[in-house]
């Protein structure tokens, strides 16, 4: 399934976010993957999934700007593939 604006998301239960300086690191405790977030704005996108009925609302709320929007569905794609992230 790949995620849009109106879907909804969060964090998988299994995963534990470790802060680093460039980001984060998302490691799977079920599947053992461990995934490097980047940059501190996906970090804060991905922790605030569950507060927010869509991803759309999620960007808003975090203050992402529109022109940035497909780079954030890219990479959370990305994290729902790698199990990271669960569709709701």
């Amino acid at each position: 399934m790949t995620l849009t604006l109106s879907s909804a998301c969060s964090l998988h239960p299994q995963v534990a976010l470790r802060p680093e300086p460039f980001g984060a690191l998302a490691y799977h405790y079920g599947n053992r993957r461990l995934v490097f977030l980047k940059h501190p704005d996906v970090v804060r996108v991905v922790r605030e999934l569950e507060q927010h009925p869509t991803v759309g609302d999620t960007l808003q709320a975090c203050g992402i700007a529109t022109e940035r929007e497909a780079s954030f569905l890219q990479a959370l794609n990305q994290l729902a593939n790698s199990d990271i992230l669960r569709v709701c």
